[in-house]
């Protein structure tokens, strides 16, 4: 009796508990605090200049500085001012009147180009080896083109498109509250375009299922014309396939990834690329996402985004078009506002119904849940020319991470070669095997420059800035009125590393709405003197709160990177967790940094290198000169940075770490923003003896995930528990020569190499991964 009575009492204060902070959220939180002037007005950096190593023409013809007077606008608010007429009737259908003045250019006879093209003649009448025009009827082959394009494209329908957008307009404005676009960002797209006379080519970030509808909607609504969008036919039924199309989409016939030596593949190859061709000489822009899309487990870059790039660089070798103009394109979300991340994995593909009734629900739920804000970036153009002749001035030796990493890991070598780390986690497949191989590595060379652009250039957005404070400094709960200060703190120092940020605004106005996007994995609880403690809540929503800190690394990236260096430094000598004043003195040689930093970055993968390397340079300038001449320290006042200082000189310095009263938190927080990363691979390590291998890579990955997750149970580390970070692991562990692929009749299976085969040779790989982790 006793014990029910205890149940009752705990469900009544748990009922309670959970009615107050109802009301919490409701009410706006019941405070009443200081409005502040918002800070934003102080300093907002100019984001997307196009690299001036690589493209120096481009980055001075190309920017127009006259872009930094223009502010925003927002694209979905369509009013009276925005049509040709003025009237009471007008603003009830400006929508509507705004969809009919929209320009859409005439559609060619593109079919019939397609078919003259000199690669479709070759295969039809046979001049190709292995084609599909070797003894058969050319009418039969001519249907067979014909089908294969059908699967590529078909004409664009103007009414269906006027009435698309519409539609997609009444949605938008449902769901967001808005979507920003730089006006002077547009600006410089457009002069670009109109002075250079050649075809636009938008490479994009991938964030959500809607990438692919908002942004054609918005470069449309813009005047830059009706975009084609190269869709991922895995994601989309055969019947939302058929209408994209005629909205515009394109398609990868799969007659295309077969291999060389196939009739059905030359002839498919041979049409996209004409396809292609013709599309570029047309002058109609073409958007390609660089990403995988939303929910892929894996890596990170595209591997059929790579293919239709490599379509667009290969028209431009062989003179079709002179050139091309690439602009690296990025969106980003307050929330992404597709499926929730735990049915990512499903590989259903989307359907036409079921893309309707995923409306329906969004329009339903839209006035129970807070709605979301989108920015839309479109970085500085730059010429796939003048890219072309100066990255492969750039190229340097590449070595395995086996090569690099496994004797220093197993205490053979001291010696960190300073060279690029080959790991090439997408495979060519399609059309780009049909290149050569110093063209596969341009392909994947331009392909991180351009994502890194987009990344540099994307705004962070208020979630990535709260899911980080909460996550990586206040797991166990803030108050609110110092919450305030450290969002204002940490954003501010986000600006000043030249990323910009996606919203405006008084800070605490800001702090409830982001709060409020993030209510499911957050609680709020009264306390005395009328202040609120937030705290983030136990279990999965730290794997969420995780996903989203990660758009904030990349403004950190470098500082990160040093601070675990560092860690591993004074790993052997101390914890660094200890008194801050025996840290202090600790002498720190600048040749052991350099050599811990090496290590790191290694280790890490080419999926997070990829969006900035440590030091003053890009990252497509690794190949110019020593990694470790690029993080030269300069002596305090020394401002200059000239190639002329010498290495050898600096070698002998040291340094101390900062007494300064701000400086532990700012490390171990710096420190912690690699740990969800270093702790999934040092997890994987400790499982190396409990997994069962042999095993296929997704059952291994399965394997490893449930580790994962049951660790986090026991000791509460939920923002490893994430199966890309698995993957991740697996693959680098693959990379070192910790797993080895071999083959069997089910398919690849991995298994220990010999080498670590030996339970110590295990432990010192997880030694070597634990001395960068700070807990």
């Amino acid at each position: 009796m006793d014990t029910m009575l205890e149940a009752r009492l705990q469900t009544q204060q748990r009922n309670t508990q959970n009615s107050q902070e109802t009301s919490l959220w409701s009410s706006g939180f019941g405070m009443k605090l200081e409005a502040v002037t918002p800070f934003l007005g102080k300093y907002r950096p100019f984001v997307g200049r196009c690299c001036q190593t690589c493209t120096p023409k481009s980055w001075e013809s190309l920017f127009h500085r006259s872009i930094m007077d223009l502010g925003f606008c927002n694209v979905v608010l369509v009013k009276e001012e925005n049509t040709r007429f003025r009237g009471w009737l007008v603003r009830r259908l400006c929508y509507f009147l705004w969809s009919l003045e929209q320009r859409i250019p005439p559609c060619q006879d593109a079919p019939q180009k397609i078919m003259e093209s000199t690669r479709v003649q070759n295969v039809i009448s046979g001049r190709v080896p292995g084609g599909t025009g070797e003894g058969q009827v050319p009418g039969l082959v001519k249907k067979e083109v014909q089908r294969i394009l059908g699967h590529i494209q078909a004409p664009i329908h103007p009414f269906l498109l006027r009435l698309f957008s519409w539609a997609l307009l009444r949605f938008l404005n449902c769901v967001f509250l808005n979507v920003q676009l730089h006006k002077g960002q547009m600006k410089m797209v457009h002069k670009a375009a109109q002075a250079q006379g050649l075809p636009l080519v938008l490479l994009s970030t991938h964030k959500s299922l809607l990438d692919g509808i908002l942004l054609p909607f918005v470069l449309l609504s813009q005047g830059l014309g009706v975009l084609r969008v190269a869709w991922d036919p895995r994601t989309c039924s055969p019947t939302l396939r058929a209408l994209l199309k005629k909205l515009g989409g394109l398609f990868l016939p799969q007659e295309a990834n077969l291999t060389l030596d196939s009739p059905e593949g030359v002839l498919a190859r041979a049409v996209v690329h004409a396809a292609v061709e013709q599309l570029l000489v047309s002058r109609q822009p073409l958007l390609i996402f660089l990403e995988e899309h939303p929910g892929a487990q894996g890596p990170r870059l595209s591997a059929l985004g790579q293919t239709w790039l490599g379509l667009v660089v290969q028209a431009v070798q062989v003179g079709v078009i002179p050139d091309a103009m690439l602009v690296p394109v990025a969106i980003t979300y307050d929330l992404v506002p597709d499926a929730p991340c735990d049915v990512y994995h499903a590989l259903a593909p989307l359907g036409l119904w079921t893309g309707a009734l995923a409306v329906l629900r969004s329009l339903r739920g839209w006035g129970h849940s807070p709605r979301v804000c989108v920015r839309v970036h479109l970085a500085q153009p730059f010429s796939l020319q003048e890219y072309t002749i100066n990255a492969r001035s750039c190229w340097g030796s590449r070595q395995t991470l086996e090569q690099l990493l496994q004797p220093i890991v197993l205490g053979q070598c001291t010696v960190v070669p300073d060279t690029e780390k080959e790991q090439e986690w997408t495979p060519a497949t399609g059309p780009l095997l049909a290149f050569k191989e110093e063209d596969q590595l341009l392909v994947r060379r331009l392909s991180r420059h351009v994502l890194n652009a987009s990344v540099t250039s994307s705004a962070v957005m208020s979630t990535a800035i709260m899911a980080t404070l909460l996550l990586f400094k206040h797991q166990k709960g803030v108050f609110l009125s110092q919450l305030l200060g450290e969002f204002s703190w940490l954003t501010e120092e986000t600006l000043l590393r030249g990323f910009d940020v996606g919203f405006s605004g008084q800070l605490r106005c800001l702090v409830q709405h982001t709060l409020s996007l993030l209510r499911a994995h957050v609680a709020l609880l009264r306390v005395h003197q009328g202040d609120l403690l937030v705290v983030p809540r136990p279990g999965p929503s730290f794997t969420h709160l995780a996903r989203l800190s990660a758009e904030l690394l990349p403004a950190f990236l470098s500082e990160a990177v040093g601070a675990c260096a560092v860690r591993g430094l004074l790993a052997g000598r101390m914890p660094p967790e200890g008194p801050w004043e025996l840290q202090g003195i600790e002498l720190l040689s600048q040749n052991e940094l350099y050599r811990q930093i090496l290590l790191l970055l290694h280790l890490l993968p080419q999926d997070l290198l990829l969006l900035q390397t440590p030091g003053s340079r890009p990252a497509c300038d690794t190949g110019r000169q020593r990694l470790s001449a690029k993080l030269l320290w300069k002596p305090s006042g020394d401002f200059t940075d000239s190639d002329s200082d010498d290495f050898e000189e600096a070698e002998g310095r040291y340094f101390r770490l900062s007494q300064q009263s701000r400086c532990p938190d700012f490390f171990l927080f710096l420190c912690r923003l690699l740990s969800p990363l270093l702790k999934a691979f040092a997890q994987a390590a400790t499982f190396l003896h409990r997994g069962q291998l042999p095993d296929t890579e997704s059952g291994y990955t399965e394997q490893l995930l449930q580790f994962l997750q049951a660790t986090a149970q026991e000791e509460g580390f939920f923002e490893c528990a994430d199966q890309n970070l698995a993957i991740s692991a697996i693959w680098t562990f693959r990379d070192l020569g910790v797993l080895q692929q071999t083959p069997s009749p089910a398919g690849p299976m991995l298994c220990l190499s010999p080498t670590f085969t030996s339970r110590e040779n295990q432990e010192k790989l997880e030694q070597f991964i634990r001395q960068f982790i700070c807990s």
